[in-house]
């Protein structure tokens, strides 16, 4: 109750809370509001209304593929390949929130399981681990996700792989170093002398006093992840098809100058999908800063 009191005083996390909600609510609701034309595949963005071909002067006939405006059969146009870009906004909110996830979920596992360990008994376990957290933080992340991506070829599946193989250091760094701190107190120590097991001192007395700040680290990554995915899916890593905000923009791409009378003839293509992406990652930084200010005083006492 505290910490949603205090989310509602604060202007900046209430908004990100209603922009959080927004798109869960989009999120949830997604087969009513855009009722996939196939049920085997949900995620997919239909080609809905392909234009009828044309003849050209010398008679080949050949689709036409320009980004079609929006109008009563297409809310948000469509972009290149005739993809309905109003469908692909609502499944990629469920993408979104899937893929952040799934991918947060497993590195914070990852994470949480060699911090702890790292963290509580120290000595040359601690060295071998922090070496090995240490050279995969040498890499750029993005561009080390992306160059593993490549190898293992284009597929969602290998994208999060990817993801997981990368993410996972930051968070056992964390952990380690919150668990350094709270093993020190006075009931870890009453814990061990009482003959508790080294599992039971760690996710018993250990990790219940230092799991919230790590919580908190996941929870502003998570609009981070989802933009990382976008920008994978933008440079192809994704398989074409796929509900994706990325995706939506990539497909668009050879569009972004528009005509050469009008630059901005084809502004809705980036535009929505863009503004999906930028609403979404900043509902969850404005929500992860405003929990972590009300949570560490310091920064409460910086703001200040």
């Amino acid at each position: 109750m505290r910490v949603l009191r205090a989310v509602l005083r604060n202007p900046l996390s209430l908004l990100g809370s209603l922009l959080l909600a927004a798109f869960a609510v989009v999120a949830l609701a997604a087969p009513w509001l855009a009722p996939p034309e196939s049920a085997k595949k949900p995620y997919d963005m239909p080609q809905r209304e392909i234009v009828k071909p044309f003849q050209r002067p010398e008679g080949k006939e050949v689709f036409v593929n320009t980004p079609q405006p929006p109008s009563d059969k297409h809310v948000l146009g469509t972009a290149e390949n005739h993809y309905d870009i109003y469908y692909g906004i609502v499944w990629g909110a469920r993408n979104a929130f899937r893929l952040g996830f799934l991918i947060v979920a497993i590195t914070l596992f990852i994470g949480i399981v060699i911090g702890a360990v790292s963290g509580y008994f120290g000595g040359w376990l601690d060295e071998i681990m922090m070496r090995i957290v240490e050279i995969f933080l040498v890499f750029p992340s993005l561009i080390a996700i992306f160059v593993l991506s490549s190898i293992l070829g284009r597929s969602l599946v290998n994208v999060v792989i990817a993801f997981v193989v990368f993410g996972w250091t930051t968070y056992a760094r964390f952990v380690r170093g919150e668990v350094l701190h709270v093993k020190e107190n006075n009931y870890v120590e009453a814990a061990r002398a009482a003959g508790a097991s080294h599992l039971r001192v760690i996710f018993r007395h250990i990790m219940p006093n230092a799991i919230f700040p790590v919580v908190v680290l996941a929870s502003l990554d998570i609009g981070s992840i989802v933009l990382g995915v976008s920008a994978l899916s933008f440079l192809g890593m994704i398989p074409e098809g796929m509900a994706d905000w990325g995706q939506l923009i990539g497909v668009s791409r050879n569009w972004i100058l528009g005509t050469f009378d009008n630059p901005l003839a084809y502004w809705y293509t980036i535009l929505y999908p863009g503004l999906a992406i930028t609403l979404f990652v900043l509902s969850w930084n404005l929500l992860g800063d405003a929990v972590r200010d009300i949570f560490d005083p310091r920064m409460r006492k910086n703001r200040n």
